[in-house]
């Protein structure tokens, strides 16, 4: 696939031009690396578009993630741009049950992000927490508190619905 020639025809969608990178990387006609180096290339939007195809590739296929693919989202959590942090996060909730390790990297940023003023950044970061607290690791008992937290504070039902049902999901231990 050359990305070069699809992100210069303005006749294909964004969402179009998503589901194509997705299914090549869920094909395998694509690697991550190649499209992360793309990414690297190109303006905020055009980033953007590119995390948005590696959601929607690893949300039908975790699998296709890779440790260099959860790094780079995990790193673009900290750009300006709100579609990039909820992209980034939005992957991470996919992947990050195949990267335990990974959790005490992006726990921070995701915490950030949680208090952006953009209500789909929150949600997406409110997303990733929770898959975060779903998988039962040393850093529930802090995570618990913070959820709780940001669940009493957050006024968007939607992103408040994220935490209160993780939160009802993985009982006290």
């Amino acid at each position: 696939m050359n990305l070069e020639v699809l992100f210069q025809d303005k006749s294909i969608k964004t969402k179009a031009k998503v589901a194509l990178i997705g299914e090549s990387l869920i094909q395998k006609e694509l690697t991550t690396e190649e499209l992360i180096i793309f990414a690297n290339q190109q303006k905020p939007v055009e980033m953007a578009t590119c995390i948005e195809a590696l959601e929607y590739a690893t949300k039908k296929s975790p699998l296709v993630a890779n440790e260099r693919l959860f790094n780079y989202v995990a790193k673009s959590l900290t750009m300006d741009e709100p579609r990039v942090k909820w992209e980034s996060a939005r992957v991470i909730g996919n992947i990050v049950k195949l990267f335990p390790s990974k959790i005490v990297d992006v726990i921070p940023q995701l915490l950030i992000n949680a208090m952006h003023t953009g209500t789909v950044v929150r949600w997406a970061s409110a997303y990733a927490l929770a898959e975060i607290f779903k998988l039962k690791t040393e850093h529930n008992n802090s995570l618990r508190a913070t959820m709780e937290k940001l669940a009493a504070q957050e006024v968007d039902n939607g992103v408040k619905k994220k935490y209160t049902d993780a939160l009802k999901k993985v009982k006290l231990t």
